[in-house]
């Protein structure tokens, strides 16, 4: 059987149509068989790994293969299946934990799968093909050592390289020894590779010593074809199928082959797999099975987060968040917890849709959502978080002028939506109001109270006038009032909210963007925003949600219970919440979910958020400072001088580049050639920035 490269030709057959090759084309066979199985059915597939918890990047991947796909191919809704598939080829990276948190974020969305499959549940099968594979010639077990493949791989880019000009390959990259290209073990015997194979699957050699790699191209212009692994050792027990097996499959053999086994239609994909398009045809044509349809759409790139489960994993063992849950992560644990619900969620994927285009979209756009979904579903609750003490000397005098009404007020739940009830807030002698609403100092275009300047009290009406201040060093902690009640009073120019005396005490935490930078560069651990959660551990908040804040309804995979706090934000009830509301013991904890639209009638800058922005602009100077003086050191010093690589290495050879770290220890190879690219990078900048 020839594994000749062949031509690429493009389908506009359907409306995931893309590359198309001669060994995707399955033939009348095979088709036949296909269509008399399905039925009518169209069937695609959701297939994550459990090596990290879901983030909003899967959300979208839910969206297309459960809905959006369908609807693009015009796939009436009783023809639409999708399985959701463990794709648990790696026992090292995957877990019960992340099993279990996928399914249930999966549940939560909303979406309902055909059948839940795992790829090792086709572990004797995969193993069976691999056999095959073997039989007819186009897959060997190989002992190269790593450091023999990357050369290896490295010759044959390039060699494909100069043939692509029309140089001779013999000349740009000779070949120094046919054990390295195409290899010591590549034209083995059958009977040889039968025989290691099996001692590889009954544990007879060690971790790393052997691999089963296929047979492909090594003239081919796609890396990927360069004999790829498909099986190697690892004594590691799978967190599914548990001890039977010390041999695993990598993912390019197997997820093809589960599509084919599953009968699955359309193979929905990311565009960086789009080199994968080759070796996953190339398989299915070798073992003469059923080939699905490949289409490869743009990820979702979101501002001011990552989503490189890598890069998230490091966040989480760093320490740099609370846990995979926490409210500044983009997994769908962590936006669930910060109030993001499964129609947010859905409608920002909706909105987005899927394309080939490559983007990165704004978080704003995110927020957008939210604040148009909950604000028609969520009720409203004054709050404040940095409380100051407000006694109002004349409280008698209200009280007698309110009448018969008293000072209860009855509030609708929602200023829109009557259906949402109301409920009641007492304006008692002693009220708290938050510092933000409060200035010493007189400032013509700062609405809200000085002791020169009444504002409106909400919901009664009246003007708040300041008498007295009262500090504890320079902090105020009370304010001594009066409220003008008196006929012909002037209107006040703002409206202040307010906590009556009984207020509940609570923990306020706010969130914001994880990154400064829009879109995180390689140093993206120096880019992590230092204000990304500001916690108010003293707020207060009205008492007439008590019944609504009870510890007892919690649950870490669910919507829990949502506010809108008046002039600050939406907000939920986080699962850090001890709060019992029969004995009002135990704490209250919020987080802002997503701020409310700016008040325009407001122009003071809130003084946290101005010093957040002056720390955010000192922040950037130092990195824009260290990366300008990054640029005057010539690449050769680059590993000697530059700041990030002070003290990390102790020898290096007559270019610049590290030999050794500084504990002695050569530099491995494949380390080298990650510097050397660093190098590159750097000496790149450097040229520009001395035109």
């Amino acid at each position: 059987m020839t594994t000749e490269q062949p031509t690429a030709t493009i389908t506009t057959s359907n409306a995931l149509a893309a590359r198309e090759l001669e060994w995707a084309k399955n033939t009348p066979e095979l088709l036949s068989e296909h269509a008399t199985i399905n039925h009518g059915i169209i069937r695609t597939r959701f297939p994550p790994e459990p090596n990290g918890y879901l983030h909003v990047g899967h959300a979208k991947s839910m969206n297309m293969n459960f809905r959006l796909a369908f609807e693009k191919l015009g796939v009436p809704v009783e023809q639409r299946r999708t399985i959701f598939r463990y794709d648990d080829t790696n026992p090292d990276a995957e877990s019960p934990e992340y099993i279990d948190s996928l399914r249930r974020d999966l549940e939560w969305l909303g979406w309902t799968p055909e059948r839940t499959t795992y790829s090792s549940d086709n572990f004797q099968t995969l193993y069976e093909l691999a056999v095959k594979l073997i039989k007819k010639g186009l897959a060997y077990v190989c002992d190269m050592t790593k450091a023999e493949m990357e050369a290896q791989r490295d010759l044959a880019k390039r060699r494909s390289a100069a043939m692509a000009v029309g140089k001779d390959p013999d000349a740009e990259a000779p070949i120094p020894s046919a054990d390295i290209l195409p290899g010591r073990n590549r034209d083995t015997s059958v009977e040889r590779n039968l025989k290691m194979f099996e001692e590889m699957k009954l544990g007879l050699h060690d971790e790393g010593s052997m691999t089963l790699r296929l047979k492909m191209d090594f003239e081919s212009a796609n890396p990927n074809m360069y004999d790829l692994v498909a099986y190697r050792i690892r004594y590691t027990p799978h967190p599914h199928a548990g001890k039977g097996w010390c041999i695993y499959p990598n993912y390019d053999f197997t997820h093809g082959i589960c599509d084919s086994l599953e009968r699955v239609d359309y193979s929905i994909c990311t565009l960086e797999f789009e080199t994968r398009r080759e070796p996953y045809y190339w398989i299915l044509w070798a073992l003469d099975m059923y080939r699905p349809k490949v289409y490869e759409m743009s990820r979702l790139n979101l501002e001011y987060t990552v989503l490189s489960k890598r890069r998230l994993l490091k966040l989480v063992d760093a320490h740099y968040v609370r846990g995979w849950d926490d409210p500044r992560m983009p997994t769908i644990s962590g936006l669930r917890r910060r109030g993001y619900t499964k129609e947010i969620i859905n409608k920002f994927c909706n909105d987005v849709g899927a394309t080939r285009a490559m983007n990165v979209v704004q978080m704003d756009k995110l927020s957008q959502v939210a604040r148009l979904t909950l604000a028609d579903t969520t009720r409203r609750a004054m709050t404040v978080l940095e409380p100051i003490k407000v006694v109002i000397g004349n409280f008698a005098e209200v009280t007698a002028a309110a009448g018969e009404g008293g000072l209860t007020f009855d509030v609708q739940n929602s200023p829109t939506d009557a259906s949402l009830g109301s409920h009641s807030v007492t304006l008692t002698e002693t009220i708290y109001m938050d510092s933000d609403d409060f200035r010493l100092d007189e400032d013509p275009n700062f609405y809200r109270l000085t002791p020169g300047k009444p504002v409106g009290i909400k919901y009664h009406g009246g003007n708040l006038v300041c008498d007295k201040v009262i500090k504890n060093g320079k902090k105020v902690t009370e304010l001594k009032c009066h409220l003008d009640i008196s006929e012909g009073r002037k209107k006040p120019k703002s409206y202040i909210t307010w906590v009556p005396s009984d207020g509940l005490p609570c923990e306020v935490r706010v969130y914001n963007h994880l990154f400064t930078e829009p879109e995180p560069s390689d140093r993206w651990e120096e880019e992590l925003n230092s204000e990304s959660e500001i916690v108010h551990p003293n707020a207060m908040i009205d008492p007439s949600v008590i019944s609504l804040v009870d510890k007892k309804g919690l649950d870490k995979w669910k919507s829990n219970q949502a506010l809108q706090f008046e002039r600050l934000g939406y907000f939920v009830l986080d699962i850090d919440t001890t709060f019992d509301s029969t004995t009002k013991e135990g704490k209250l904890v919020f987080n802002r979910t997503v701020s409310l639209k700016e008040d325009k009638a407001v122009v003071k800058k809130d003084d946290a958020e101005s010093e957040q922005k002056r720390r955010r602009a000192e922040q950037q100077r130092n990195a824009a400072a260290a990366r300008d003086k990054l640029l005057t050191i010539d690449p050769k010093d680059l590993f000697k001088m530059a700041p990030e690589y002070e003290g990390k290495y102790s020898k290096f050879d007559d270019t610049g580049l590290p030999t050794h770290l500084a504990d002695g220890t050569e530099v491995t190879k494949s380390a080298k050639k990650k510097l050397e690219k660093e190098r590159t990078k750097h000496a790149k900048k450097f040229a520009k920035s001395k035109k």
